[in-house]
């Protein structure tokens, strides 16, 4: 179910608005096509190019948004957000109007025990966003150490059963996602299940942790937030989906950092107004992020962790 989709709409739509030839969306991760279906509903892009790395999930996206009369040509690419730039280079796109990227795995991705993300079901230990290319959880668990497996946990799933965890997964070697969630459920120690008790399940932070290894997802997000503001044309807007605290730091510092104004050269005296001013920021009612109403909650639970950051382009 996609989530914060008002938000993402109230985000954006000041970036679509009017007719301009340059009115480009791009919706890095489509998903099942929520959001894209949403903004062109209420907006007026003059195109869109869709991007996932899940050719089943881009598949389906294709057949819905094909089939509700899009307003504008729609194109859809077969890539991770990590290669976004070079592949509207090749596209022969300049500069975007409005750029969405949600960050979250998918429902689908979820409720299918096949695709192995979720310890609700039984099914192998694959995990990947892409499933035609790189190794599987289960091939990375095959062959990690310990001490390897150790740091993943504690880096990625802030998991502070890291080390006794690791250990027993390495010792059983697990395939499947239920076999998984079953060791590290017996290796988790006492005091972390009381704390944990009624609250999460044992194993998901593990699970997370090894998704993010596995879609190598921090170092992709990082290269996104390095090339995606550039694409933006003065105006342009970027609302970025986060789910867990390491997305959501990387994108907070990014914007501060870019909402800083360039130093002007040390040995040019300038007066207050001719001082360089920041090229991006927030906009406003977005600056602390937006997280799901309460509504959205009692709809789709999954949610709760979900948070919208925007940024607009300001200037060249």
């Amino acid at each position: 179910m996609t989530v914060l989709t008002d938000e993402v709409v109230a985000a954006l739509r000041p970036a679509l608005t009017g007719n301009g030839p340059s009115r480009v969306l791009i919706d890095a991760t489509v998903g099942l096509g929520g959001h894209t279906a949403a903004l062109l509903t209420a907006t007026a892009p003059s195109r869109a190019i869709l991007f996932d790395r899940d050719p089943h999930a881009l598949a389906l996206a294709r057949e819905r948004l094909e089939r509700m009369s899009p307003p504008c040509p729609l194109t859809f690419v077969h890539a991770g957000f990590a290669t976004m730039a070079e592949s509207l280079a090749r596209l022969g796109v300049e500069e975007v109007a409005a750029i969405v990227a949600d960050l979250g795995v998918s429902s689908m991705q979820l409720d299918q025990p096949e695709r192995g993300f979720s310890f609700r079901g039984d099914g192998p230990l694959d995990m990947r966003m892409d499933p035609t290319q790189g190794r599987s959880a289960a091939e990375l668990l095959a062959r990690i150490d310990a001490g390897d497996l150790t740091r993943i946990l504690r880096e990625y799933g802030e998991e502070p059963d890291a080390k006794r965890i690791a250990a027993a997964i390495v010792r059983a070697r697990p395939t499947t996602t239920r076999g998984l969630a079953e060791v590290v459920a017996e290796a988790m120690s006492a005091p972390q299940r009381r704390k944990l008790a009624g609250r999460i399940h044992p194993a998901t932070r593990t699970f997370m942790a090894l998704r993010i290894e596995v879609n190598d997802e921090l170092s992709q997000l990082d290269q996104f937030l390095s090339d995606a503001p550039s694409l933006l044309m003065v105006g342009g807007r970027l609302a970025v989906i986060t789910f867990h605290s390491l997305e959501d730091r990387r994108v907070k510092h990014r914007w501060r950092a870019l909402g800083r104004p360039p130093q002007p050269p040390a040995h040019l005296p300038l007066l207050a107004h001719e001082l360089p001013r920041p090229r991006f920021g927030v906009p406003s009612g977005f600056e602390r992020g937006v997280t799901p109403s309460p509504e959205e909650l009692d709809r789709n639970p999954r949610a709760r962790s979900a948070r919208l950051r925007v940024l607009e382009r300001l200037a060249q």
